[in-house]
């Protein structure tokens, strides 16, 4: 497993208590997991994804995530419709591994109110919970 000081976590993201991360692109929001969290995951071997058209609310579930270590639910950081999903993840799951911030993205949605994303931890702040938790 990766110390705090070798994880990757982008300073144009947002990032949630659950180790979501959100970006902001345009009009939409792109969410994947972290690379805290796929890294402490280990080998993600399945990801099961909304369905586009889904509304979903802040803190809802939206994904469920199976490694060869654990599974775990995921929760959306920001209200809105799901737009797209992700659907290379049903053939190589491990992009989230690979990529979490590139090619291992979950969803995008339409926001229901943008400054959501403001509530959620900048890269600073979330390397520094991190850093508190260990």
């Amino acid at each position: 497993m990766k110390k705090i000081n070798e994880l990757i976590m982008p300073d144009d993201l947002r990032y949630a208590e659950d180790h979501e991360w959100a970006r902001l692109e345009g009009d939409r929001v792109r969410v994947g997991l972290d690379d805290y969290a796929q890294d402490q995951l280990g080998d993600i071997v399945f990801v099961e994804l909304p369905q586009v058209g889904d509304t979903l609310k802040k803190g809802g579930e939206f994904a469920t995530v199976e490694s060869v270590k654990a599974v775990v639910e995921c929760y959306i950081p920001v209200t809105g419709e799901i737009t797209d999903v992700n659907k290379e993840l049903e053939d190589a799951p491990e992009l989230v591994n690979q990529s979490p911030y590139g090619d291992g993205w979950f969803v995008e949605l339409n926001p229901s109110d943008a400054s959501e994303m403001e509530t959620l931890m900048t890269s600073t702040e979330c390397v520094e919970k991190l850093k508190g938790a260990e």
